[in-house]
């Protein structure tokens, strides 16, 4: 069966990282972590591995609700623990009274550092308390040169697995009508841009539906889609509520926070 035909072919690459992963534990017969891989990458490292009896495969982010995970490949003779992820919990101290900071530009201040995105897994808002969850091996670099984020002056302390707040999901939430629910049509009226923009974002592969790149101006968005525009943030299609008496769509969307 040639496995790449179930896949995109700019997800070709990240097949034969998985496969090169897989013969590495294999040939070394150990343990083998990689960086933090979001739920689309999730996803196709269990179809690849599927149920190969000699290689296994667990993921861990901090805890069961995080979106993105460290994958653990390893074979059949070896338990997995929590160590072996390797991952660190820092949370951010920071003047709550006089500033805010949110998810964006916590992200926007890490890839500054020069980290790829791959190196840090969730970042956990919850009221004025902020968390981040990073590769243990930059654990260090990040304690020593994040020093702002915005506006605000920040240091980071480091906590253990079991202070990790459980956040929810936080959307804007607000109402709109579209003509359809084509990919194009949906984003414009989220992000307030114009189709031939939202077309162009989407031909040169800044679109993701559910951590997937599309392409397909015309693809189809359905209820809980969450939709993402580089430069501009996630979304999600929250509620199709039907049609008015003009046969528009009425939906709600939330814009992350």
């Amino acid at each position: 069966m040639n496995i790449y035909q179930h896949f995109r072919k700019e997800e070709h690459a990240f097949i034969d990282q998985v496969m090169s992963w897989k013969e590495t534990v294999l040939t070394q017969y150990a343990p083998k972590t990689t960086d933090f891989l979001d739920p689309r990458e999730q996803d196709m490292m269990k179809l690849i591995i599927g149920n190969d009896s000699e290689v296994q495969v667990s993921f861990y982010g901090g805890h069961d609700s995080t979106e993105r995970k460290r994958a653990l490949l390893y074979p059949e003779y070896y338990k997995p623990a929590v160590d072996d992820f390797q991952l660190s919990v820092f949370q951010i101290v920071y003047p709550s009274k006089f500033v805010t900071i949110d998810h964006r530009k916590i992200l926007g201040s890490l890839m500054s550092l020069g980290v790829k995105r791959s190196k840090f897994g969730d970042i956990l808002v919850s009221g004025d308390l902020v968390q981040i969850i990073v590769a243990k091996e930059i654990g260090d670099y990040i304690r020593v040169n994040l020093e702002s984020v915005g506006k605000a002056t920040v240091s980071l302390k480091e906590i253990s697995f079991d202070n990790i707040v459980l956040t929810e999901e936080a959307w804007d939430e607000h109402s709109t009508t579209v003509s359809s629910m084509r990919l194009d049509v949906v984003l414009s009226s989220i992000y307030n841009l114009s189709r031939q923009k939202i077309q162009a974002f989407i031909q040169s592969g800044l679109v993701k539906v559910n951590w997937k790149i599309v392409e397909q101006t015309a693809f189809e968005c359905k209820e809980g889609d969450v939709l993402s525009l580089r430069g501009f943030g996630r979304s999600k299609l929250l509620t199709i509520e039907g049609k008015t008496k003009k046969e528009k769509w009425r939906i709600i969307v939330g814009k992350q926070k």
